[in-house]
């Protein structure tokens, strides 16, 4: 059978992501030609920011290699752009003469940038962003010049202006409108993303409106002039304002064109039915989309008629914009701008970088804002999309979705919930029974292998964190499955187990030293990689590394755990679960002073205080005057005890003192994550000893020793570690193998994970096998916890900043 000839003119995301599609179901129907403006293959451009940035290179955006082109053949005409198609003759004709003859023709041409119409847009020196040799033409000017501006306060423009920061321009944002990436945006949301990047050094003007662009003697742009007559020197303007579709091709060969090609339900231009069009040039409805998910669906339409079937039809996209800007994870769905016969469901925590709004109109959500926290996006537009109403969950709906149902208080492990038929990548439609197939048929282990076979989370990655934890508990759940050599994060190629061995190899004692030292891709690292190196520092140089309280979680910073309507939770500390009337006389009468909604017994056999207010976090810790309880921190927990011998009838052991004499030992003890203990006075276990990090229970000669449990999501029961006779022998013992598990624990990694990933044997061969070694271990742990100050009172010693407990002036949110 001769085959037809399919010419796509265009070489972007949305016209190959059809041709693959295409290639699915109809491989063998038609010779396939693609005509590209760019010299290269088809790429990411959505990844464009991280090359400029730094943190990649072309070659690792690069979406379809020139060997896929040959393996498919499929003629690729790089570097070619066409200027003619003769639609009677049905011929594609290049600039350089190529010429391609076609039955059907795919119309990619995708969308410009828009070039500020001010005398001065011509110089040299004035560039757009949009592809990838604008990309390398900021690259060479940052490294020749100091000063940039960047036009333009919306996702672009703030990724060059990172980019460009990050190559050690000095770098201003110039945006008319009131507020950053407005579209995406509220108010709130977007000053608070002003804030943030105005800490990490970037400036900005915004409201300024660009008059001219002013030029040197040799004709290149040496500053910028405002309307207000102000002017700002730069060496660099970067314009990134926005684009518009491509149709300048279109309009030549007389196709129907309204703010783009205009294509019906399925993707054909409706003056020519050969002839399809998908991506940012195309107008579907009136409307040119420039997200990927909506162009994706696009491409899956056309392929299905192209391949001749006839099914499907596109409708329409409804759209949620979910981002990562420098390192900042931003979500925004539907009408949360709000409005007329709208409500607002708001939580803010500046202090702690997070913001949500949800808008609901008739008992159903509407629009959804989120800054910093965005876990809960793909729910909200979840509930958004389906229209159901919220009226039964409202009250638990800015918890997200962990709150409802029995989940517990710990959340839960969302991939390992969802049906298989659940989309995880909205962008390639791709669902999570589709990567768990591929991990366990072709044995992968690293994200970059479930992108390269699968394509989840290779095009904007919002979705990479839940495609993890699909490969972790797919490959065999949490780190003893995952490779050792896994990188830390996108920051660095090291793992984690790389950086605790320079730490410790080189003395290195401060974040920056250990960026510089191990040569980190972005010189501030992010959100992931900044806890964790702290951690490391503290961990393995007590007493001489300095603790940065900024790096660590708005939980720690604040000292207390935040609840989902912005107050916080005030556990504190009782000592093997036993207290005093005199300690609950003094909460009692905080509770009534401060007007402290719930009182809650918990399951650590501690008091819970629930809806403090941040700025009365510092008098209720006065006023209860009882320890910090650590309940927000990767730190001891609680040591949860059964009343033993001194009361109990069974009871064999004092495990009530017991307990007391653990948890004094061991009370301001930070570790890779939160750990919980537990003493049973007898083999009946009252106090669950069997599933903590450390169990303890007492028997007739003296006490087992249980290590590695977990009560979590998976409960896992803790091995039987030794017995011994004494007290003292457990507290020794015991704190050995916890500050073991300081030393050599990756950061966020629980005792059973870490034991999992070293071996039983391993460790008991470092604890009861070597005596010295275990006595060492003990005694190191005792020097670091030695003059630990408590956080809730040495505000100076524990580096705390009071500043954040200060009361807001009126009309501010918490």
């Amino acid at each position: 059978m001769k085959r037809s000839k399919l010419v796509m003119v265009g070489n972007g995301m949305a016209g190959v992501r059809t041709i693959e599609e295409l290639l699915k179901v109809a491989p063998e129907l038609y010779d396939i030609s693609v005509f590209g403006a760019e010299p290269h293959p088809n790429y990411n451009r959505i990844l464009l920011s991280p090359v400029l940035a730094g943190e990649q290179t072309l070659d690792e955006i690069v979406l379809n290699s020139w060997e896929w082109y040959q393996e498919n053949n499929i003629r690729l005409h790089a570097g070619k752009k066409v200027v003619e198609v003769d639609r009677v003759r049905r011929v594609v004709r290049a600039e350089d003469g190529t010429e391609e003859e076609y039955d059907r023709l795919l119309m990619c041409t995708g969308s410009n940038p828009f070039i500020l119409p001010v005398p001065g847009k011509d110089l040299q020196g004035v560039i757009a962003y949009r592809d990838i040799a604008d990309t390398n033409a900021m690259i060479e000017a940052s490294q020749k010049y100091k000063k940039a501006v960047v036009i333009g306060g919306g996702l672009l423009g703030l990724e060059a202006a990172n980019g460009l920061m990050l190559r050690g321009m000095d770098v201003t944002v110039v945006h008319v409108m009131p507020w950053l990436m407005e579209r995406q945006l509220d108010d709130v949301a977007g000053k608070l993303l002003q804030k943030s990047l105005e800490d990490r050094g970037l400036k900005f003007l915004i409201g300024a409106q660009t008059q001219e662009l002013i030029p040197d003697k040799d004709g290149r742009v040496m500053a910028i002039k405002f309307k207000d007559g102000t002017e700002v020197p730069t060496d660099l303007v970067v314009m990134a304002v926005g684009i518009r579709p491509n149709t300048e091709l279109a309009e030549k060969m007389r196709l129907h064109c309204n703010r783009g090609i205009v294509v019906n339900d399925t993707m054909q231009t409706v003056t020519d039915a050969r002839i399809y069009s998908v991506g940012e040039c195309a107008a579907h409805r009136g409307i040119a989309y420039g997200l990927v998910a909506p162009l994706f669906e696009q491409a899956k339409v056309a392929a299905n008629h192209l391949a001749q079937f006839g099914i499907g039809r596109y409708s329409g996209s409804l759209t949620s914009t979910k981002l990562k800007v420098t390192g900042i994870d931003l979500f925004s769905a539907g009408e949360f701008m709000g409005g007329e016969g709208t409500e607002e469901i708001v939580m803010s925590d500046p202090f702690g970088g997070v913001y949500k709004k949800l808008v609901i109109k008739g008992d159903k959500l509407v629009g959804a804002c989120l800054y910093g926290d965005t876990v809960d996006g793909s729910w909200y537009f979840k509930l958004l999309r389906d229209g159901r109403s919220v009226s039964d969950i409202r009250d638990k709906l800015m918890f997200g979705e962990s709150s409802i149902g029995d989940t517990g208080h710990e959340g839960h492990t969302k991939a390992a919930s969802m049906p298989d038929e659940a989309e995880v990548c909205g962008c390639n439609g791709v669902t999570k029974g589709t990567i768990c197939k591929a991990i366990k048929e072709k044995g992968l282990f690293t994200i970059d292998e479930v992108k390269k076979h699968t394509k989840a989370s290779a095009s904007c990655g919002s979705c990479t964190g839940l495609v993890e934890q699909i490969l972790m508990f797919t490959a065999g759940g949490d780190y003893s499955a995952a490779p050792k050599k896994k990188a830390m994060c996108g920051c660095t190629d090291h793992s984690h187990q790389d950086v605790r061995d320079a730490i410790k190899a080189n003395k290195l004692l401060s974040i920056a030293d250990t960026f510089k030292f191990m040569e980190w891709r972005t010189p501030n690292g992010c959100a992931s990689c900044r806890p964790a190196v702290n951690y490391y520092l503290i961990s393995s140089w007590p007493k001489e590394a300095k603790d940065d309280p900024q790096s660590r979680y708005i939980n720690e910073r604040s000292h207390a755990n935040i609840q989902k309507d912005g107050t916080y939770s005030v556990i504190p500390r009782m000592w093997g679960g036993e207290t005093t009337a005199d300690e609950l006389r003094r909460i009692a009468d905080a509770v009534d002073k401060y007007k402290i909604p719930t009182v809650k017994v918990t399951g650590g056999q501690r008091i819970d205080l629930l809806g403090v207010k941040k700025e009365d976090l510092k008098d209720v810790w006065k006023d209860i005057g009882m320890p910090s309880g650590h309940a927000y921190a990767k730190a001891l927990r609680t040591v949860k005890t059964c009343v033993g011998s001194e009361w109990c009838r069974f009871g064999t052991q004092d495990s009530t003192q017991m307990g007391k004499d653990l948890e004094r030992a061991l009370w301001r003890m930070y570790a890779p994550h939160k750990v919980k203990l537990a003493v049973s006075g007898c083999p009946r276990n009252c106090a669950e000893s069997g599933i903590k990090d450390v169990g303890v229970i007492g028997v007739d000669s003296g006490w087992e020793i249980y290590i590695a449990g977990n009560g979590g999501i998976k409960t896992e029961v803790a091995h039987f570690f030794c017995k011994l006779k004494t007290s003292a022998e457990v507290l020794e013992y015991s704190g050995a193998f916890l500050q073991l598990y300081r030393e050599e624990g990756w950061y966020l990694e629980r005792t059973v994970h870490y034991v999992n990933r070293v071996g039983l044997d391993y460790v008991k061969k470092k604890i009861l096998e070597d005596h010295e070694g275990r006595k060492a271990l003990w005694e190191r742990l005792q020097f670091s916890l030695d003059g630990e100050p408590d956080p809730w009172f040495d505000f100076d010693k524990a580096s705390v900043d009071t500043r954040q407990f200060a009361k807001l002036a009126a009309g501010q949110e918490a």
